[in-house]
């Protein structure tokens, strides 16, 4: 699962991009090539569950994370930014809250809002060309033959053009599974759902969950499929060069308990409807990336393909039972170590155990 991180220019995207993946900084200016990088997804139970098991392998779950060149018209007439753009799952949209004279905003000054709208108008207009092109193609193609699909596509289509044509981004669009298939292959860029990240300065960093709660109860209200959260880019630059054992004692001083960029990772991950269970032994403990839904069968797969194909049940256990009983053993002697099949469906959190021919 891709997250496409977007912006304007001098909002600290890519400077975000580069704490998030550690993929060291590069003069970006009239570059139009997206970067990738990988950030490893915060979870305390699987180091809980390492320091219970002292295996010689941990990992985590990841989310990969693209650098965009900024948003404007020109990227999104070049056919490469397009194609990076499309293949994405979501985007983590940076918006500037922070004001330094040292760096100018290309609009002249501040205004999160005006620029989230900038950003959004784009991709609306880019998807209504798409549009536009396909409605003609659908046109000549339905006076030729008769077909229902076509039909129902065309329909689809013509909805899509009345919202964006509105100023209303896909992703608010109401549709049902069968169209959402329909349009799945157009790969839209307003349908695509969105992480708002309010880059604050360093005079407001105590306050992130403040700002997150006006932006989510004001400007960002009702906005479908997207969500928010808040960093402070210079706290968070200045938190990746410290020592670990120095970083807790850091964010206490401006009054915080955990790094933004902590939730930031953890809201993409949620955003994309992904979710973590466990295995957890003496190899490894390990976090694995599903949607959340899955059934034990489909998680089986995560591990390995030939385990769903073989799967016999799955051997299921909370992560805080585990660690609070002390192992297998202490789980099993209270009756919370519980087999389930094909159909159960995995929670967030369960560590399981695989059984497979």
């Amino acid at each position: 699962m891709k997250t496409a991180i977007i912006g304007l220019p001098m909002v600290g995207k890519t400077s975000l991009f580069t704490i998030l993946t550690g993929v060291p900084q590069e003069t970006r200016i009239g570059s139009t090539a997206a970067r990738t990088g990988v950030a490893r997804v915060p979870d305390p139970r699987v180091e809980a569950l390492a320091r219970l098991f002292e295996p010689p392998k941990v990992t985590h779950a990841t989310v990969e994370y693209v650098d965009m060149p900024s948003i404007s018209k020109e990227t999104l007439r070049d056919v490469g930014s397009i194609a990076s753009l499309r293949v994405v799952d979501a985007f983590a949209h940076v918006l500037r809250l922070f004001a330094d004279e040292t760096v100018p905003h290309e609009k002249g000054s501040v205004d999160p809002v005006r620029d989230l709208e900038d950003v959004e108008t784009e991709l609306i207009l880019s998807d209504l060309v798409v549009v536009e092109k396909r409605l003609e193609r659908l046109d000549k193609d339905r006076k030729k033959i008769k077909n229902a699909e076509l039909d129902r596509e065309f329909e689809l289509l013509e909805r899509c053009k009345a919202a964006l044509e509105s100023d209303q981004p896909l992703r608010q669009l109401e549709i049902d599974a069968d169209d959402e298939k329909r349009l799945r292959g157009f790969q839209f860029l307003s349908q695509k759902p969105v992480l708002y990240v309010l880059n604050l300065g360093e005079d407001e960093a105590g306050k992130l969950h403040d700002r997150e709660r006006e932006y989510r109860e004001g400007p960002l209200a009702g906005r479908k499929h997207t969500a928010v959260t808040a960093v402070c880019g210079k706290i968070e630059a200045e938190l990746a060069e410290l020592p670990r054992a120095e970083q807790q004692d850091y964010l206490a001083s401006y009054g915080l308990e955990e790094s933004g960029l902590e939730r930031l990772i953890s809201a993409t991950y949620s955003l994309q409807g992904l979710m973590s269970f466990l295995t957890a032994g003496e190899d490894e403990c390990r976090a694995w990336t599903i949607p959340k839904g899955s059934t034990a069968v489909k998680a089986a797969g995560a591990i390995h393909s030939d385990f769903e194909k073989k799967f016999i049940r799955a051997e299921v256990v909370n992560w805080q039972a585990l660690v609070g009983l002390g192992g297998y053993a202490g789980v099993r002697e209270k009756g919370l170590l519980r087999l389930e099949g094909k159909e159960y469906i995995v929670k967030d959190g369960d560590v399981l155990v695989i059984r497979h021919g």
